[in-house]
C-alpha cells in the first residue's frame, strides 16, 4: 500500500469546536476532501474518514477527523493506521500550533509533542514512531491569556480574513508532501515569500 497515505486532521468533535483554533487540522481536511470530491461517513475506528486521490493516477489519501476529543487523538489515528495497514512513516498529521505564527505552515518528521496533547497521545499510541506533521501556525495567546483557552477559542474577525488561504496552504503542503516528498515538501514551504 506504497502509495496510500493516512492524513488526520486534529479537534474536537462537534459544533461547539467546528471554529476553534484547535480544529484547524480539520479545517484542513475539510478543504481536502472537498478538492477529491470526496465524503466523510463513520469507521468502525473512531473516526469519520474520506477518502480519495490528490489526482487521477495518484496517491491515495484516507483522510481522517478523529471523533474522540483531542488528548485522545492516539487512540482513533493508531487503530485506523492498524486496520489500514499503514505504517507510520505515511502517516500525516494536521495540527494547530501555538509556537508558529498565524498564517504560517511548518512541516517536520518525528520530535517530541510541545505540550500539544493530541500529539502527545498519537507519540504515545504508535510507540513514538515518527510520523508527519503538517504544523498551522495560530500564533501565541495576547497578554497572560491561558494557552489552553486560547486554542479553544474561535478565530479572531481579522484572522477570519486570512484563514481560507492559510487553510488552503495547509492543505498544498499535504499534497506536497504525498506528491513530492517531504523534504521537496519543506523547501516549497518554507521559502520566504517573494
Amino acid at each position: 500500500m506504497a502509495d496510500v497515505w493516512l492524513v488526520a486532521g486534529l479537534g474536537n468533535p462537534g459544533p461547539g469546536y467546528a471554529a476553534n483554533r484547535h480544529n484547524v487540522g480539520q479545517m484542513v481536511l475539510s478543504e481536502l476532501a472537498a478538492r477529491m470530491g470526496a465524503r466523510f461517513s463513520r469507521h468502525k475506528t473512531p473516526n469519520l474518514v474520506a477518502e480519495g486521490r490528490v489526482r487521477p493516477g495518484g496517491a491515495k489519501l484516507v483522510l481522517a477527523a478523529p471523533t474522540t476529543y483531542m488528548n485522545e487523538s492516539g487512540r482513533a489515528v493508531s487503530p485506523l493506521l492498524d486496520y489500514l495497514s499503514i505504517p507510520t512513516d505515511r502517516l500525516i498529521v494536521v495540527h494547530d500550533e501555538l509556537d508558529i505564527p498565524f498564517d504560517t505552515v511548518r512541516l517536520k518528521s518525528g520530535g517530541g509533542h510541545g505540550g500539544h496533547n493530541g500529539i502527545r497521545d498519537i507519540i504515545k499510541a504508535t510507540d513514538a514512531a515518527p510520523f508527519i506533521r503538517v504544523r498551522v501556525g495560530v500564533g501565541r495567546p495576547p497578554g497572560r491569556q491561558d494557552a489552553a483557552d486560547f486554542v479553544l477559542k474561535d478565530f479572531s474577525s481579522v484572522e477570519k480574513q486570512s484563514l481560507p488561504s492559510l487553510v488552503s496552504d495547509a492543505a498544498d503542503a499535504v499534497e506536497s508532501i504525498v506528491e513530492d516528498g517531504l523534504v521537496a515538501a519543506q523547501q516549497r514551504v518554507h521559502a520566504p515569500a517573494p
